[in-house]
């Protein structure tokens, strides 16, 4: 039998081209990701995504469109908005003039601006056209918009989640059971809170970092903050329902940078420190493509309580203030138009 490709027969070419054609259907589409704010993160999280080094679920990712949203009254803002939004043209992604124009380009979105206080408005025509959504920090400007936020996104049926970047780290998010620790009994976490946004709980902007990598280390169920207020730093502390306790000391002056030390049952040792982008870019990336959120509202309710129980035991002179009765204040708060 003559073997020669030429004389085989044309369902031998069939069987040839099936696999390629069936690799390529199987392929997924990048999902097409926009981004509202420019003021902030979208530039170099926009680099890393469109990077040809990028690695999955990262790589799984395009940002196609974006809107500036800068805030008037933000000088960080302001100072960032023009030259941002050329280095977005120029990463090839698509300036919108409204978010009703952004959403019919995109399959999900994230809301990167530095000001929480338009959040709300901003989170709304993205749930309508259900979108999935990240929330960069913070939130919102309180506690109460930051429910409402959820119960919106609840409620259109749209999922949506919020994070520091610091959950992620591996030396972070691995002391939980780290063999030199063991069970964790307590953790003092520092980093910089020179910064306040006006119109936000102290901690909201910078503070929240240094929050999360608490309650990533201890665990939701603190249920008393007390704060202190020096020339170089705050100091807030936490009491969890098992007696452990926790601190967050934000960092006034001097270097600002993040990290903990842990307490354990078996050693006593230092956290890791911010590690980069790429875990919550990855971490975005697969809530993107499954729809579930790596953390539970429950968790970031906690962790925004803590923070404006912390400015308000600062107004009642340092006393402990429960956050159960924070949330519940903010709840009735949310419940009113």
């Amino acid at each position: 039998m003559n073997k020669h490709p030429a004389n085989r027969p044309p369902w031998f070419l069939v069987l040839l081209v099936f696999p390629l054609a069936a690799g390529l259907a199987c392929a997924a589409a990048p999902i097409k990701v926009g981004i509202i704010g420019l003021d902030a993160h979208a530039v170099p999280w926009t680099q890393i995504i469109h990077s040809p080094k990028a690695a999955p679920p990262i790589a799984e990712m395009r940002i196609v469109a974006a809107i500036p949203a800068p805030s008037a009254d933000i000088p960080v803002s302001q100072d960032n908005i023009e030259k941002n939004t050329a280095r977005m043209r120029e990463l090839g992604v698509e300036i919108c003039e409204t978010i009703e124009a952004l959403l019919p380009k995109v399959d999900a979105v994230m809301l990167l601006s530095i000001d929480g206080r338009p959040h709300l408005r901003q989170a709304r025509p993205v749930f309508a056209a259900r979108k999935l959504l990240f929330i960069d920090k913070p939130v919102a400007s309180s506690l109460a918009e930051t429910i409402v936020i959820f119960r919106e996104a609840k409620k259109s049926g749209t999922p949506c989640f919020s994070n520091s970047s610091l959950r992620y780290s591996p030396g972070i998010a691995g002391m939980t059971n780290d063999a030199r620790v063991g069970r964790v009994l307590g953790c003092d976490a520092y980093g910089n809170n020179k910064s306040i946004l006006p119109g936000h709980p102290d901690l909201f902007y910078y503070g929240i970092h240094g929050t999360e990598l608490l309650f990533t280390i201890m665990g939701p169920g603190c249920q008393t903050v007390s704060r202190a207020k020096g020339e170089t730093a705050d100091l807030v502390t936490g009491i969890w329902k098992d007696g452990r306790v926790g601190t967050f000391r934000g960092l006034l002056q001097g270097s600002a940078t993040f990290g903990a030390t842990v307490f354990g049952e078996k050693g006593i040792a230092p956290a890791g420190k911010f590690e980069g982008y790429e875990p919550l870019l990855a971490e975005i990336a697969k809530f993107f493509k499954t729809g579930q959120p790596p953390v539970t509202v429950e968790q970031t309710l906690e962790i925004y309580a803590f923070m404006e129980a912390a400015d308000e035991s600062l107004r009642q002179g340092g006393r402990p203030v429960a956050l159960q009765s924070v949330l519940a204040k903010a709840q009735k708060q949310a419940e009113t138009p």
